[in-house]
């Protein structure tokens, strides 16, 4: 699985190095260009996010017509584009323009959809968990060169940088990354349309946790840095733009820490709801003390919460989403949901940067907890994650077509062959059935 697995995470990693190295300074640095404003500084740090938003889903669905690896290769070429015109952008709309266009190579869809072809259900959170654990290194990495970098060469060498690692990424894409298995379902036409992702109540309910998750994240990600290099005068604390690596550093590794035990306990013990519901907790306690912190020492633990609370959602997420919908539906569940994630990211963008021009961080804190309050009724009333489970079926021993039968029941969610390996695959509802029974049925 490693071997799958880590090629994969490795371009996801390079692609959100990216995007994660301007996030600590951006905002800075775009309220310094021509014509600037905090709204348009918030626009620009959560703009990439609406490109984003509008085509993960197109991207999905082209994925599951034409196939993972050329749908990839298109979207880091558009992404490279972009880093491109944002490197070299010298006003406040030109920038708008490579974020857009960095969003525009919408991927993130695609690759969870690729993890989920090439491994087993039972082996997808390890398996997430680890393209989680690339990603959560690779911001930790941007976190500490952003501030370095962008401090003292400038935010244009951060997007050449960007440009040159998407490079690698397409590489690591033709040399290193296998097919995915050839997948035979039988659902119909009708079944196949995309409006059917949107029938699962527990999928929906996963897209609007992405929704929560991301608006949430570039709220954190906007008042970070402003507020830590402002002025005494100005509500900051009068730091330098190259020691925010200071903030960051002990906040991505209590939040890598805690990815672990969420995954454990998140999957392996059945408790997805309960993590989510404490990691939401965590992340209100965080923008508490960010949005009150009287001292830089209390605003930076305030940073560290947020980071916990975040990072452990991050493993469970793309998995549960992966878990719920069907085999002929990954690409564009993952679409939608990523398709949230990215809405809430411009949103949360566009709310920061009009909160802090017309109002306070005490203010923007302030609308977080109510947005953490209602995200933890969400999560509260929503179904377990797990309660679904998989029966693996070879095709010499398993006749197809009484496997395909098996629909007709109320407990089987779906079964489709997966051609490569010469298996048929049984999804079940564990709380109706278990795995015993529905070899019976067979015998």
């Amino acid at each position: 699985m490693i071997k799958q697995i880590m090629p994969l995470s490795l371009i996801v990693a390079l692609r959100f190095f990216g995007l994660f190295i301007v996030l600590p300074v951006l905002s800075i640095y775009a309220l310094d260009m021509p014509d600037a404003t905090p709204f348009l500084a918030g626009l620009v740090v959560g703009g990439y996010a609406l490109t984003q938003a509008l085509f993960q889903v197109p991207f999905g669905l082209m994925s599951d017509k034409f196939g993972r690896k050329k749908v990839l290769l298109f979207g880091l070429i558009i992404f490279i584009i972009g880093s491109i015109v944002a490197a070299v952008s010298d006003n406040i709309y030109m920038l708008l323009i490579g974020r857009f266009l960095q969003g525009a190579g919408a991927i993130g869809s695609v690759v969870s959809a690729m993890i989920a072809d090439l491994v087993k259900e039972e082996q997808r959170a390890h398996a997430m968990a680890i393209m989680g654990g690339t990603i959560a290194m690779s911001f930790a990495v941007a976190m500490i060169v952003a501030p370095i970098v962008g401090g003292n060469w400038g935010i244009d060498k951060l997007f050449w940088l960007t440009a040159i690692l998407s490079i690698m990424a397409i590489g690591v894409l033709f040399t290193a990354v296998p097919q995915p298995p050839k997948i035979v379902h039988t659902y119909s036409e009708e079944e196949s349309k995309f409006f059917e992702v949107f029938k699962d109540k527990a999928l929906v309910r996963m897209y609007i946790t992405f929704l929560f998750h991301s608006s949430i994240m570039t709220m954190a990600f906007f008042i970070i840095p402003l507020v830590m290099t402002q002025s005494v005068d100005d509500g900051g604390f009068g730091w330098e733009k190259a020691e925010l690596w200071k903030v960051y550093l002990p906040a991505m590794i209590f939040g890598l820490l805690a990815m672990g035990p969420a995954a454990v306990f998140g999957e392996k013990y059945g408790k997805g709801r309960e993590i989510f519901m404490i990691s939401v907790g965590v992340i209100f306690l965080g923008f508490l003390a960010m949005g009150f912190a009287t001292s830089s020492w209390i605003f930076t633990i305030g940073v560290v919460l947020f980071f916990i609370g975040f990072n452990m959602f991050e493993p469970l997420l793309q998995s549960f989403v992966a878990k719920f919908a069907k085999v002929h539906q990954k690409g564009a569940a993952l679409g939608v949901a990523n398709t949230f994630a990215y809405t809430g990211i411009f949103f949360g963008g566009l709310l920061s940067g009009w909160l802090m021009q017309h109002y306070d961080r005490a203010v923007l804190s302030m609308v977080v907890g109510v947005i953490s309050i209602l995200w933890f009724i969400w999560v509260a009333t929503m179904p377990n994650p797990n309660n679904r489970g998989n029966v693996y079926l070879p095709l010499d021993l398993f006749d197809r077509e009484k496997v395909a039968s098996l629909l007709e029941h109320e407990a089987i969610v779906e079964s489709y062959v997966n051609e490569t390996e010469q298996i048929a695959v049984v999804k079940f509802n564990k709380d109706m059935i278990d795995e015993d029974e529905v070899r019976g049925m067979l015998s």
